[in-house]
């Protein structure tokens, strides 16, 4: 029987802490968190200000270091380089230089990770195609919009075509046309095979992309699991029915066999995301 295949991210018991200046304190960031993100599956990591998001996603990239536990991408040590090599990464306010031009940029990211010629000018093109830039390649980064910058932000983060991308908040600032453009590319990211770790506020989005979700709160992971799973209303089932006669509302399943009508759908009743976003760190206030 083969192996199953690794993760493409695997967090266990990972903590990190922050000496308060002049306090003899420290602030715990995030605690002993633990969760894997399966290769190829778009994962939602969720959670109010101050959770401890963002320096989660810091030392899988290691540009944090824990205070205890371990942070891997795809077997490898989230510090070491193989690991570091195979992700891509758009910052919640990423820089760019503003008088270089969307094509110029690109190259300067590609060659920063290695391309060179051929290659590199056809992969160029390929993701000015992609992100919907090909008539801004001339123009020079200062004069994107915020939406611009977000999609050739989201080039440079898949530049060397890795297996993992993470996006910090992709859509902050972004008008709602702009927002469904970068949902529309996160989708195709998974297409081709990308694992997708995506933070976001925007929790409608996330509903619309994500496999699984994870919701955090003062450093810990306090709810995870597939969508369809975590918005289930429990203990309860919902049928809709095709051509229901209004005899159907006792005893509908034994009517609907008798009456010849179909049962299109049989799932549980669904909340919003938001609701149980809510749910969950309101409990972590009381």
């Amino acid at each position: 029987m083969p192996d199953a295949p690794v993760a493409a991210i695997c967090l266990r018991n990972l903590s990190r802490t922050f000496a308060v200046p002049l306090r003899r304190e420290k602030l715990v960031a995030v605690r002993d968190l633990s969760l894997e993100v399966k290769q190829g599956e778009v994962y939602g990591l969720l959670g109010p200000n101050g959770s401890g998001k963002s320096t989660t996603l810091k030392m899988l990239l290691g540009l944090v270091t824990p205070t205890s536990g371990t942070a891997e991408v795809f077997g490898h040590d989230s510090r070491a380089f193989a690991a570091r090599s195979e992700v891509g990464f758009l910052p919640e306010n990423p820089y760019f230089y503003k008088f270089l031009t969307g094509e110029e940029t690109l190259r300067f990211y590609g060659k920063l990770c290695g391309l060179r010629g051929a290659k590199l000018e056809s992969r160029i093109g390929e993701l000015l195609s992609l992100v919907g830039l090909e008539d801004a390649r001339y123009r020079r980064v200062g004069s994107y919009s915020k939406g611009m910058l977000q999609r050739i932000g989201l080039a440079q983060a898949i530049v060397q075509d890795p297996r993992l991308v993470v996006l910090d908040e992709p859509t902050a600032g972004v008008d709602p046309a702009g927002s469904r453009q970068i949902r529309d590319l996160i989708l195709g990211f998974k297409e081709r095979g990308m694992t997708v770790l995506l933070t976001s506020h925007l929790l409608e989005q996330v509903q619309e992309v994500c496999d699984r979700v994870g919701i955090m709160a003062r450093g810990r992971l306090l709810r995870e699991g597939d969508l369809e799973t975590l918005v289930a209303v429990d203990n309860q089932t919902q049928f809709v029915v095709e051509n229901a006669s209004p005899q159907l509302a006792a005893e509908i399943e034994a009517l609907i066999a008798k009456s010849g009508s179909r049962l299109v759908a049989t799932n549980a009743p669904q909340r919003s995301l938001e609701k149980v976003f809510l749910e969950v760190t309101s409990e972590t206030s009381k």
